[in-house]
Protein backbone atom coordinates (compact mmCIF):
# COMPACT_ATOMS: atom_id res chain seq x y z
CA UNK A 1 0.00 0.00 0.00
CA UNK A 2 1.12 3.46 -0.59
CA UNK A 3 0.65 6.32 1.66
CA UNK A 4 0.54 9.52 -0.09
CA UNK A 5 1.24 12.67 1.97
CA UNK A 6 1.48 15.05 -0.93
CA UNK A 7 1.84 14.31 -4.74
CA UNK A 8 4.42 15.54 -6.68
CA UNK A 9 5.24 13.67 -10.22
CA UNK A 10 8.37 13.01 -11.38
CA UNK A 11 8.31 14.59 -15.51
CA UNK A 12 12.13 13.35 -16.54
CA UNK A 13 15.13 11.72 -15.63
CA UNK A 14 17.96 14.25 -14.59
CA UNK A 15 21.12 14.09 -14.88
CA UNK A 16 23.04 15.90 -12.75
CA UNK A 17 26.31 16.47 -13.95
CA UNK A 18 27.68 14.56 -17.02
CA UNK A 19 31.40 14.06 -17.76
CA UNK A 20 32.67 15.47 -20.84
CA UNK A 21 33.57 13.71 -24.17
CA UNK A 22 37.09 12.91 -23.07
CA UNK A 23 39.06 13.02 -20.17
CA UNK A 24 38.32 12.35 -16.54
CA UNK A 25 35.33 12.95 -14.73
CA UNK A 26 35.27 16.73 -13.50
CA UNK A 27 31.42 15.87 -11.77
CA UNK A 28 29.15 13.62 -10.19
CA UNK A 29 27.27 11.72 -12.56
CA UNK A 30 23.59 10.29 -11.65
CA UNK A 31 22.16 7.77 -13.22
CA UNK A 32 17.86 7.97 -11.97
CA UNK A 33 17.40 4.22 -13.29
CA UNK A 34 14.56 3.64 -11.13
CA UNK A 35 11.80 6.22 -10.61
CA UNK A 36 8.73 5.95 -8.70
CA UNK A 37 5.17 7.31 -10.19
CA UNK A 38 4.77 9.00 -6.69
CA UNK A 39 7.24 10.81 -5.00
CA UNK A 40 5.71 13.14 -2.09
CA UNK A 41 9.03 14.41 -1.16
CA UNK A 42 12.46 14.92 -2.53
CA UNK A 43 16.45 15.32 -0.19
CA UNK A 44 17.33 18.69 0.19
CA UNK A 45 19.67 20.17 2.08
CA UNK A 46 20.20 19.59 5.61
CA UNK A 47 17.40 16.39 5.47
CA UNK A 48 18.14 13.14 6.93
CA UNK A 49 18.42 10.02 5.10
CA UNK A 50 18.15 6.47 5.16
CA UNK A 51 19.70 4.13 2.22
CA UNK A 52 20.96 1.04 1.50
CA UNK A 53 23.68 0.83 -1.09
CA UNK A 54 26.40 -1.18 -2.71
CA UNK A 55 29.83 0.74 -3.35
CA UNK A 56 31.82 -0.88 -6.49
CA UNK A 57 34.95 0.80 -7.98
CA UNK A 58 34.53 2.33 -11.38
CA UNK A 59 37.30 0.47 -13.10
CA UNK A 60 36.98 -2.99 -12.69
CA UNK A 61 33.65 -3.07 -10.65
CA UNK A 62 34.83 -4.74 -7.40
CA UNK A 63 32.84 -3.97 -4.19
CA UNK A 64 34.29 -2.07 -1.64
CA UNK A 65 31.22 -1.73 0.96
CA UNK A 66 27.81 -2.88 0.95
CA UNK A 67 25.14 -2.08 3.45
CA UNK A 68 23.24 -4.99 2.47
CA UNK A 69 25.74 -6.93 3.50
CA UNK A 70 25.99 -5.89 7.14
CA UNK A 71 22.26 -5.94 7.13
CA UNK A 72 21.98 -2.44 8.04
CA UNK A 73 21.07 1.13 6.12
CA UNK A 74 22.99 3.79 5.87
CA UNK A 75 21.77 7.02 8.26
CA UNK A 76 23.37 10.63 7.50
CA UNK A 77 22.88 14.18 7.23
CA UNK A 78 22.86 15.81 3.45
CA UNK A 79 24.26 18.80 2.67
CA UNK A 80 26.30 19.07 6.02
CA UNK A 81 29.89 17.84 5.11
CA UNK A 82 28.48 14.23 6.60
CA UNK A 83 29.41 12.57 3.36
CA UNK A 84 32.17 12.46 0.90
CA UNK A 85 31.11 15.44 -1.58
CA UNK A 86 29.68 13.18 -4.33
CA UNK A 87 27.30 11.54 -2.48
CA UNK A 88 26.18 15.07 -0.89
CA UNK A 89 25.38 16.09 -4.24
CA UNK A 90 24.18 12.75 -6.11
CA UNK A 91 21.59 12.09 -3.25
CA UNK A 92 19.71 15.50 -3.93
CA UNK A 93 16.60 15.19 -5.26
CA UNK A 94 16.06 11.44 -4.21
CA UNK A 95 12.71 10.22 -3.48
CA UNK A 96 11.76 7.07 -1.06
CA UNK A 97 12.14 3.75 -3.13
CA UNK A 98 14.15 5.40 -6.21
CA UNK A 99 16.87 3.69 -7.17
CA UNK A 100 20.11 5.31 -8.76
CA UNK A 101 23.63 4.78 -9.82
CA UNK A 102 25.99 7.55 -8.59
CA UNK A 103 29.12 8.00 -10.15
CA UNK A 104 31.68 10.56 -8.08
CA UNK A 105 34.75 11.32 -9.58
CA UNK A 106 38.10 11.09 -6.97
CA UNK A 107 38.28 14.91 -5.70
CA UNK A 108 34.80 14.34 -5.04
CA UNK A 109 35.41 11.21 -3.03
CA UNK A 110 38.73 10.18 -1.41
CA UNK A 111 40.87 12.27 -3.54
CA UNK A 112 44.70 11.34 -3.98
CA UNK A 113 44.77 9.68 -0.86
CA UNK A 114 41.99 6.79 -0.53
CA UNK A 115 41.25 5.67 2.73
CA UNK A 116 41.63 3.18 4.94
CA UNK A 117 43.41 1.02 2.81
CA UNK A 118 40.18 0.33 1.25
CA UNK A 119 40.11 2.94 -1.55
CA UNK A 120 43.31 3.71 -3.58
CA UNK A 121 44.14 6.97 -4.34
CA UNK A 122 42.55 8.63 -7.28
CA UNK A 123 39.51 6.04 -7.69
CA UNK A 124 36.61 6.57 -9.33
CA UNK A 125 33.55 5.07 -7.03
CA UNK A 126 30.06 4.55 -7.75
CA UNK A 127 27.49 4.23 -5.37
CA UNK A 128 23.66 1.81 -6.26
CA UNK A 129 21.87 3.57 -3.94
CA UNK A 130 18.01 2.72 -2.61
CA UNK A 131 16.36 5.68 -1.23
CA UNK A 132 14.27 4.53 2.32
CA UNK A 133 14.11 7.48 4.64
CA UNK A 134 13.73 11.00 4.65
CA UNK A 135 13.22 13.46 7.32
CA UNK A 136 14.02 16.81 8.66
CA UNK A 137 14.42 18.08 12.20
CA UNK A 138 11.82 20.65 11.62
CA UNK A 139 9.29 18.28 10.26
CA UNK A 140 6.11 17.60 12.44
CA UNK A 141 3.34 14.64 12.42
CA UNK A 142 1.73 14.79 9.13
CA UNK A 143 -1.97 14.08 8.86
CA UNK A 144 -4.16 13.22 6.19
CA UNK A 145 -7.72 12.22 6.28
CA UNK A 146 -9.04 9.45 4.00
CA UNK A 147 -13.07 9.34 5.32
CA UNK A 148 -14.66 10.95 7.97
CA UNK A 149 -18.35 9.97 8.66
CA UNK A 150 -21.47 13.00 8.15
CA UNK A 151 -21.93 13.27 11.73
CA UNK A 152 -19.28 13.62 14.47
CA UNK A 153 -20.00 14.95 17.73
CA UNK A 154 -17.01 13.77 19.71
CA UNK A 155 -13.41 13.87 19.02
CA UNK A 156 -10.52 12.48 20.76
CA UNK A 157 -9.28 14.60 23.02
CA UNK A 158 -6.17 14.04 25.67
CA UNK A 159 -7.06 11.92 28.70
CA UNK A 160 -9.91 9.80 26.32
CA UNK A 161 -9.38 5.99 26.21
CA UNK A 162 -9.39 4.91 22.22
CA UNK A 163 -9.40 1.43 20.22
CA UNK A 164 -8.38 1.61 16.69
CA UNK A 165 -7.17 -0.24 14.17
CA UNK A 166 -3.89 0.39 12.69
CA UNK A 167 -1.51 -0.66 9.29
CA UNK A 168 1.92 0.65 10.09
CA UNK A 169 4.78 0.94 7.82
CA UNK A 170 7.55 2.61 6.89
CA UNK A 171 7.79 4.97 4.25
CA UNK A 172 8.90 3.04 2.17
CA UNK A 173 5.71 0.99 1.69
CA UNK A 174 7.42 -1.92 4.22
CA UNK A 175 4.43 -3.07 6.23
CA UNK A 176 5.64 -4.06 10.03
CA UNK A 177 2.58 -4.30 11.79
CA UNK A 178 -1.09 -4.36 11.82
CA UNK A 179 -4.02 -4.92 13.95
CA UNK A 180 -6.39 -6.72 11.71
CA UNK A 181 -4.33 -9.40 11.77
CA UNK A 182 -5.76 -10.95 14.98
CA UNK A 183 -9.00 -8.75 14.16
CA UNK A 184 -7.84 -6.98 17.89
CA UNK A 185 -8.16 -3.33 18.35
CA UNK A 186 -5.09 -1.34 20.00
CA UNK A 187 -6.32 0.11 23.21
CA UNK A 188 -4.72 2.62 25.04
CA UNK A 189 -5.11 6.08 26.72
CA UNK A 190 -4.24 8.95 25.07
CA UNK A 191 -1.95 11.87 25.98
CA UNK A 192 -0.44 10.23 28.90
CA UNK A 193 2.63 8.92 27.53
CA UNK A 194 1.82 5.04 26.53
CA UNK A 195 2.25 6.09 23.03
CA UNK A 196 4.76 7.09 20.98
CA UNK A 197 4.56 11.04 20.69
CA UNK A 198 3.58 11.32 17.00
CA UNK A 199 0.91 8.84 17.65
CA UNK A 200 -0.57 10.90 20.37
CA UNK A 201 -0.64 13.99 18.46
CA UNK A 202 -1.93 12.01 15.42
CA UNK A 203 -4.94 10.60 17.19
CA UNK A 204 -6.48 13.82 18.77
CA UNK A 205 -9.45 15.55 17.05
CA UNK A 206 -10.20 12.02 15.80
CA UNK A 207 -14.00 11.15 15.23
CA UNK A 208 -15.13 7.43 15.48
CA UNK A 209 -15.24 5.99 11.70
CA UNK A 210 -12.33 8.16 10.79
CA UNK A 211 -9.45 6.96 8.90
CA UNK A 212 -6.58 8.87 8.97
CA UNK A 213 -3.08 8.61 7.29
CA UNK A 214 -0.47 9.70 10.29
CA UNK A 215 3.45 9.91 9.11
CA UNK A 216 5.54 10.39 12.50
CA UNK A 217 9.12 11.47 11.85
CA UNK A 218 11.38 9.30 13.50
CA UNK A 219 12.29 11.64 17.05
CA UNK A 220 8.53 11.38 17.30
CA UNK A 221 8.59 7.88 17.10
CA UNK A 222 11.40 5.19 17.97
CA UNK A 223 14.36 7.52 17.38
CA UNK A 224 17.60 6.44 17.60
CA UNK A 225 16.96 2.61 18.82
CA UNK A 226 14.26 1.44 16.85
CA UNK A 227 12.04 -1.06 18.05
CA UNK A 228 13.05 -4.23 17.80
CA UNK A 229 13.59 -6.10 14.04
CA UNK A 230 10.26 -4.21 12.57
CA UNK A 231 11.45 -0.80 12.80
CA UNK A 232 15.37 0.28 12.37
CA UNK A 233 16.73 3.21 14.15
CA UNK A 234 15.71 6.54 13.22
CA UNK A 235 12.91 5.45 10.84
CA UNK A 236 9.86 7.35 9.67
CA UNK A 237 6.64 5.46 10.34
CA UNK A 238 3.42 5.67 8.39
CA UNK A 239 0.20 4.51 10.15
CA UNK A 240 -3.08 4.09 8.69
CA UNK A 241 -5.91 4.73 11.57
CA UNK A 242 -9.28 3.76 11.77
CA UNK A 243 -10.63 5.09 15.28
CA UNK A 244 -13.37 2.39 16.47
CA UNK A 245 -14.08 3.94 20.25
CA UNK A 246 -13.66 6.77 22.15
CA UNK A 247 -14.73 7.40 25.84
CA UNK A 248 -13.64 9.26 28.50
CA UNK A 249 -13.40 7.41 32.56
CA UNK A 250 -15.71 10.41 33.41
CA UNK A 251 -18.19 9.72 30.85
CA UNK A 252 -21.97 8.82 31.68
CA UNK A 253 -24.69 7.17 30.12
CA UNK A 254 -26.32 9.24 27.56
CA UNK A 255 -30.07 8.93 26.41
CA UNK A 256 -31.29 10.24 23.25
CA UNK A 257 -35.10 9.43 22.79
CA UNK A 258 -35.82 8.77 19.65
CA UNK A 259 -39.06 8.41 19.58
CA UNK A 260 -42.40 10.22 21.86
CA UNK A 261 -44.79 7.52 23.70
CA UNK A 262 -48.10 8.63 23.51
CA UNK A 263 -50.19 9.40 26.28
CA UNK A 264 -47.88 8.51 28.52
CA UNK A 265 -49.21 8.15 31.97
CA UNK A 266 -46.69 6.34 34.07
CA UNK A 267 -43.09 6.01 33.88
CA UNK A 268 -41.01 3.41 34.57
CA UNK A 269 -39.18 3.21 37.96
CA UNK A 270 -36.97 1.30 40.05
CA UNK A 271 -38.82 -2.40 41.06
CA UNK A 272 -40.53 -2.20 37.78
CA UNK A 273 -40.24 -5.23 35.68
CA UNK A 274 -39.84 -4.31 32.14
CA UNK A 275 -39.82 -5.94 28.58
CA UNK A 276 -38.15 -4.08 25.84
CA UNK A 277 -36.64 -4.82 22.09
CA UNK A 278 -33.58 -3.80 21.40
CA UNK A 279 -30.22 -3.70 18.97
CA UNK A 280 -27.01 -3.41 20.35
CA UNK A 281 -23.86 -1.87 18.47
CA UNK A 282 -20.65 -0.79 18.84
CA UNK A 283 -19.73 2.87 18.39
CA UNK A 284 -18.67 2.41 14.76
CA UNK A 285 -21.96 0.54 14.08
CA UNK A 286 -21.07 -3.18 14.44
CA UNK A 287 -23.27 -5.21 15.59
CA UNK A 288 -23.13 -7.42 18.60
CA UNK A 289 -26.79 -8.55 19.53
CA UNK A 290 -30.02 -8.33 19.05
CA UNK A 291 -33.21 -9.25 20.88
CA UNK A 292 -35.07 -9.07 17.08
CA UNK A 293 -33.61 -11.63 15.73
CA UNK A 294 -34.55 -14.18 18.65
CA UNK A 295 -37.66 -12.82 18.82
CA UNK A 296 -37.89 -12.45 21.85
CA UNK A 297 -37.84 -9.20 24.33
CA UNK A 298 -35.60 -8.89 26.68
CA UNK A 299 -37.04 -9.20 29.79
CA UNK A 300 -35.68 -7.39 33.35
CA UNK A 301 -36.28 -5.90 36.65
CA UNK A 302 -35.19 -2.37 36.46
CA UNK A 303 -32.28 -1.09 39.30
CA UNK A 304 -32.10 -3.97 41.49
CA UNK A 305 -28.75 -5.17 39.29
CA UNK A 306 -30.03 -7.91 36.82
CA UNK A 307 -28.18 -5.84 34.07
CA UNK A 308 -25.05 -3.26 33.58
CA UNK A 309 -25.66 -0.37 36.17
CA UNK A 310 -25.47 1.78 32.78
CA UNK A 311 -28.59 0.40 31.06
CA UNK A 312 -30.16 -0.16 34.77
CA UNK A 313 -29.88 3.51 34.93
CA UNK A 314 -31.09 3.78 31.39
CA UNK A 315 -34.61 1.87 31.61
CA UNK A 316 -35.44 4.37 34.39
CA UNK A 317 -38.02 7.09 33.45
CA UNK A 318 -39.30 5.32 30.17
CA UNK A 319 -42.52 5.32 28.60
CA UNK A 320 -44.68 2.42 26.93
CA UNK A 321 -43.59 2.54 23.20
CA UNK A 322 -41.16 5.34 24.08
CA UNK A 323 -37.70 4.43 21.75
CA UNK A 324 -33.88 5.35 23.12
CA UNK A 325 -30.60 5.54 22.46
CA UNK A 326 -28.55 4.70 25.35
CA UNK A 327 -24.52 5.29 24.72
CA UNK A 328 -23.15 3.09 27.54
CA UNK A 329 -19.34 3.63 28.64
CA UNK A 330 -17.24 0.49 29.60
CA UNK A 331 -17.09 1.45 32.93
CA UNK A 332 -20.68 1.31 33.17
CA UNK A 333 -20.97 -1.99 30.81
CA UNK A 334 -18.43 -4.43 30.85
CA UNK A 335 -15.79 -2.93 31.46
CA UNK A 336 -11.31 -4.07 30.94
CA UNK A 337 -12.81 -7.93 31.02
CA UNK A 338 -15.54 -7.78 28.00
CA UNK A 339 -17.41 -10.73 27.46
CA UNK A 340 -15.75 -13.78 25.74
CA UNK A 341 -15.59 -13.14 22.53
CA UNK A 342 -19.32 -10.94 22.15
CA UNK A 343 -17.88 -7.90 23.71
CA UNK A 344 -14.06 -7.10 23.30
CA UNK A 345 -12.22 -4.98 26.25
CA UNK A 346 -13.39 -1.53 27.17
CA UNK A 347 -16.04 -1.19 24.77
CA UNK A 348 -18.38 1.69 24.34
CA UNK A 349 -21.95 0.02 23.85
CA UNK A 350 -24.71 1.64 21.91
CA UNK A 351 -28.90 0.12 22.85
CA UNK A 352 -31.14 1.03 20.42
CA UNK A 353 -34.39 0.26 22.66
CA UNK A 354 -37.88 0.09 21.94
CA UNK A 355 -40.08 -0.36 24.87
CA UNK A 356 -43.03 -3.14 24.91
CA UNK A 357 -44.72 -3.00 28.28
CA UNK A 358 -43.67 -2.85 32.13
CA UNK A 359 -45.21 -3.28 35.69
CA UNK A 360 -44.56 -3.62 38.73
CA UNK A 361 -45.62 -6.67 41.15
CA UNK A 362 -47.36 -5.07 42.96
CA UNK A 363 -49.53 -3.39 40.25
CA UNK A 364 -53.70 -4.00 40.39
CA UNK A 365 -55.23 -4.39 36.93
CA UNK A 366 -56.35 -0.66 35.46
CA UNK A 367 -60.33 -0.11 34.71
CA UNK A 368 -61.08 2.31 32.06
CA UNK A 369 -64.79 3.46 31.46
CA UNK A 370 -65.41 3.68 27.55
CA UNK A 371 -69.28 3.48 27.68
CA UNK A 372 -71.57 3.03 30.04
CA UNK A 373 -75.52 2.51 29.29
CA UNK A 374 -78.08 5.35 30.70
CA UNK A 375 -80.17 2.33 32.42
CA UNK A 376 -77.91 0.28 34.86
CA UNK A 377 -79.99 -2.12 37.36
CA UNK A 378 -77.99 -5.14 37.58
CA UNK A 379 -73.98 -5.36 37.44
CA UNK A 380 -71.74 -8.59 37.27
CA UNK A 381 -70.63 -9.95 40.34
CA UNK A 382 -69.15 -13.61 41.48
CA UNK A 383 -71.08 -16.53 40.25
CA UNK A 384 -72.99 -14.54 37.35
CA UNK A 385 -72.66 -16.12 34.26
CA UNK A 386 -72.13 -13.38 31.67
CA UNK A 387 -71.65 -13.39 28.09
CA UNK A 388 -69.14 -10.71 26.85
CA UNK A 389 -67.01 -9.65 23.84
CA UNK A 390 -63.48 -8.71 23.42
CA UNK A 391 -60.15 -8.06 22.18
CA UNK A 392 -56.92 -8.87 23.44
CA UNK A 393 -53.49 -7.00 22.94
CA UNK A 394 -49.70 -6.54 24.02
CA UNK A 395 -49.13 -3.05 24.95
CA UNK A 396 -47.70 -2.15 21.75
CA UNK A 397 -51.00 -2.80 19.95
CA UNK A 398 -50.00 -6.26 18.37
CA UNK A 399 -53.75 -8.18 18.54
CA UNK A 400 -53.30 -11.45 20.63
CA UNK A 401 -56.70 -12.94 20.27
CA UNK A 402 -60.52 -11.75 19.75
CA UNK A 403 -63.81 -12.67 20.39
CA UNK A 404 -64.92 -11.86 16.75
CA UNK A 405 -62.89 -14.64 15.07
CA UNK A 406 -65.58 -16.92 16.93
CA UNK A 407 -68.82 -17.30 15.84
CA UNK A 408 -70.33 -16.27 19.00
CA UNK A 409 -68.86 -14.47 22.06
CA UNK A 410 -67.74 -16.23 25.07
CA UNK A 411 -69.71 -17.39 28.07
CA UNK A 412 -68.24 -17.68 31.65
CA UNK A 413 -69.16 -17.96 35.00
CA UNK A 414 -67.56 -15.54 37.21
CA UNK A 415 -65.78 -16.35 40.38
CA UNK A 416 -64.96 -19.81 38.61
CA UNK A 417 -61.72 -19.64 37.73
CA UNK A 418 -62.80 -20.06 33.62
CA UNK A 419 -60.23 -17.40 33.09
CA UNK A 420 -57.54 -15.58 34.36
CA UNK A 421 -57.30 -13.70 37.22
CA UNK A 422 -57.33 -10.42 35.95
CA UNK A 423 -59.70 -10.73 32.99
CA UNK A 424 -62.45 -12.20 35.89
CA UNK A 425 -62.14 -8.84 38.00
CA UNK A 426 -62.22 -6.54 34.91
CA UNK A 427 -65.42 -8.05 34.40
CA UNK A 428 -66.80 -7.78 37.50
CA UNK A 429 -69.18 -4.53 38.13
CA UNK A 430 -70.35 -4.49 34.90
CA UNK A 431 -73.71 -3.34 33.06
CA UNK A 432 -75.12 -5.21 29.85
CA UNK A 433 -73.77 -2.86 27.44
CA UNK A 434 -71.58 -1.33 29.11
CA UNK A 435 -67.99 -1.23 27.83
CA UNK A 436 -63.90 -1.04 29.62
CA UNK A 437 -60.74 -1.25 28.68
CA UNK A 438 -58.81 -3.14 30.69
CA UNK A 439 -54.91 -3.33 31.53
CA UNK A 440 -53.96 -7.02 33.09
CA UNK A 441 -50.05 -6.97 34.48
CA UNK A 442 -48.75 -10.41 34.03
CA UNK A 443 -48.89 -11.79 37.65
CA UNK A 444 -52.83 -11.50 37.07
CA UNK A 445 -52.52 -12.97 33.30
CA UNK A 446 -50.56 -15.84 32.42
CA UNK A 447 -47.43 -15.10 34.37
CA UNK A 448 -44.01 -15.55 33.94
CA UNK A 449 -44.57 -18.40 31.58
CA UNK A 450 -46.89 -16.43 29.41
CA UNK A 451 -48.98 -18.83 27.13
CA UNK A 452 -50.29 -19.94 23.57
CA UNK A 453 -49.57 -17.20 21.66
CA UNK A 454 -48.70 -14.97 24.55
CA UNK A 455 -45.13 -13.77 25.61
CA UNK A 456 -43.64 -14.20 29.12
CA UNK A 457 -44.43 -11.81 31.31
CA UNK A 458 -46.44 -10.06 29.28
CA UNK A 459 -49.08 -7.10 30.29
CA UNK A 460 -52.31 -7.81 28.09
CA UNK A 461 -54.69 -5.02 26.97
CA UNK A 462 -58.17 -5.91 26.74
CA UNK A 463 -61.46 -4.08 25.33
CA UNK A 464 -64.65 -5.45 26.50
CA UNK A 465 -68.17 -5.06 26.56
CA UNK A 466 -71.01 -7.01 28.43
CA UNK A 467 -73.64 -8.56 25.87
CA UNK A 468 -75.39 -10.07 28.81
CA UNK A 469 -75.62 -11.31 32.33
CA UNK A 470 -77.48 -14.16 34.18
CA UNK A 471 -77.33 -13.83 38.33
CA UNK A 472 -75.49 -16.37 39.54
CA UNK A 473 -75.37 -19.02 42.80
CA UNK A 474 -72.70 -19.99 44.34
CA UNK A 475 -70.38 -22.48 43.77
CA UNK A 476 -71.61 -25.69 44.74
CA UNK A 477 -75.27 -24.68 45.28
CA UNK A 478 -78.33 -25.44 42.12
CA UNK A 479 -80.57 -23.07 43.85
CA UNK A 480 -80.73 -20.58 46.27
CA UNK A 481 -83.18 -18.56 48.42
CA UNK A 482 -82.53 -14.50 47.61
CA UNK A 483 -84.45 -13.92 50.91
CA UNK A 484 -85.85 -15.89 53.73
CA UNK A 485 -87.44 -19.21 52.79
CA UNK A 486 -90.94 -20.09 53.56
CA UNK A 487 -91.50 -21.15 56.88
CA UNK A 488 -92.51 -24.06 57.29
CA UNK A 489 -91.33 -25.04 54.18
CA UNK A 490 -93.03 -28.55 53.77
CA UNK A 491 -96.28 -27.21 53.91
CA UNK A 492 -95.45 -24.29 51.13
CA UNK A 493 -94.32 -27.36 48.85
CA UNK A 494 -96.84 -29.35 49.53
CA UNK A 495 -99.00 -27.57 46.95
CA UNK A 496 -102.09 -29.87 46.78
CA UNK A 497 -102.49 -30.73 50.68
CA UNK A 498 -101.72 -34.79 50.17
CA UNK A 499 -98.56 -34.27 52.42
CA UNK A 500 -96.85 -35.81 49.54
CA UNK A 501 -94.71 -33.93 46.66
CA UNK A 502 -93.79 -35.64 43.67
CA UNK A 503 -91.48 -34.52 41.17
CA UNK A 504 -94.06 -32.59 38.75
CA UNK A 505 -95.19 -30.89 42.22
CA UNK A 506 -91.77 -29.73 43.51
CA UNK A 507 -90.19 -28.42 39.64
CA UNK A 508 -93.90 -26.73 40.13
CA UNK A 509 -92.98 -24.98 43.59
CA UNK A 510 -89.24 -24.11 42.83
CA UNK A 511 -90.52 -22.26 39.26
CA UNK A 512 -93.20 -20.39 40.78
CA UNK A 513 -90.28 -19.18 43.26
CA UNK A 514 -87.94 -18.23 40.49
CA UNK A 515 -90.70 -16.34 38.27
CA UNK A 516 -91.58 -14.42 41.85
CA UNK A 517 -87.78 -13.62 42.19
CA UNK A 518 -87.87 -15.41 45.48
CA UNK A 519 -85.33 -17.89 44.36
CA UNK A 520 -82.55 -18.33 41.46
CA UNK A 521 -81.38 -21.35 39.88
CA UNK A 522 -77.81 -21.75 38.42
CA UNK A 523 -77.69 -19.89 34.81
CA UNK A 524 -76.59 -21.57 32.16
CA UNK A 525 -77.91 -24.87 32.58
CA UNK A 526 -80.84 -26.72 32.27
CA UNK A 527 -83.82 -25.63 34.79
CA UNK A 528 -85.36 -29.09 34.62
CA UNK A 529 -81.87 -31.07 34.91
CA UNK A 530 -81.32 -28.86 38.27
CA UNK A 531 -84.60 -29.27 39.44
CA UNK A 532 -84.39 -33.24 38.72
CA UNK A 533 -81.03 -33.22 40.91
CA UNK A 534 -82.41 -31.16 43.76
CA UNK A 535 -85.62 -33.68 44.01
CA UNK A 536 -83.46 -36.56 44.13
CA UNK A 537 -81.24 -35.06 46.80
CA UNK A 538 -84.57 -34.32 48.93
CA UNK A 539 -86.03 -38.13 48.24
CA UNK A 540 -83.88 -39.75 50.46
CA UNK A 541 -85.96 -43.35 50.10
CA UNK A 542 -85.90 -42.86 46.05
CA UNK A 543 -89.87 -43.82 46.45
CA UNK A 544 -90.43 -41.05 43.87
CA UNK A 545 -91.96 -38.39 46.49
CA UNK A 546 -90.72 -36.24 49.12
CA UNK A 547 -92.24 -36.69 52.83
CA UNK A 548 -92.15 -34.22 56.03
CA UNK A 549 -89.50 -36.65 57.57
CA UNK A 550 -87.12 -36.84 54.28
CA UNK A 551 -87.10 -32.88 54.75
CA UNK A 552 -86.66 -32.83 58.36
CA UNK A 553 -83.52 -35.70 58.04
CA UNK A 554 -81.85 -33.40 54.92
CA UNK A 555 -82.33 -30.35 57.26
CA UNK A 556 -80.48 -32.02 59.78
CA UNK A 557 -78.13 -33.79 58.15
CA UNK A 558 -76.88 -30.44 56.56
CA UNK A 559 -76.98 -28.62 59.91
CA UNK A 560 -74.31 -31.27 61.14
CA UNK A 561 -72.28 -31.17 58.40
CA UNK A 562 -72.49 -27.19 58.45
CA UNK A 563 -71.42 -27.03 62.64
CA UNK A 564 -68.51 -29.73 61.80
CA UNK A 565 -66.97 -27.55 58.87
CA UNK A 566 -66.88 -24.69 61.73
CA UNK A 567 -65.23 -26.45 64.19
Amino acid sequence: MEFVVSLFLLCCVCVIVVKCDSGPLIDVVVDRYDIPSVCPREVGTEDFVRYHFNGTFFEGGKKFDSSHDRGKAFISQVGLGRLITGMDRGILGMCVNEGRKITIPPHLAYGSIGTGGVIPPDAVLVFDILLLDIWSSDDKVQISTISKPASCKRTVEASDYVRYHYNGSLLSGTYFDTSFSNNKTYDTYVGQGDLIQGMEEGLLGMCVGERRIVVIPPFLGYGEKGYGTQIPPQATLVFEVLLVDLFNTKDDVQVVITRLAKNCTRKTVKGDYIRYHYNGTFLDGSAFDSSYKRNSTYNTYIGMGYVILGMDRALQGLCIGEKRRVTVPPQLAYGEQGVDDLIPSSAVLVFDIDVIDFHNPKDPIEIKVTHKPTECNMTSEGDDVIQYRYNCSLMDGTLLYSSDHYDSAPITTLGANKVIQGLDDGLKGMCVGEKREVIVPPHLGHGENGASGVPKSAVLFFELELLSLSKGVPDGYMFVWLGDSPDPLFPAMDLNGDHEVPLEEFSAFIMIQVSEQKGRLRPGMNASVIIKDMFDNQDRDKDGKIVLDELKLKAEEDSDKARHEEL
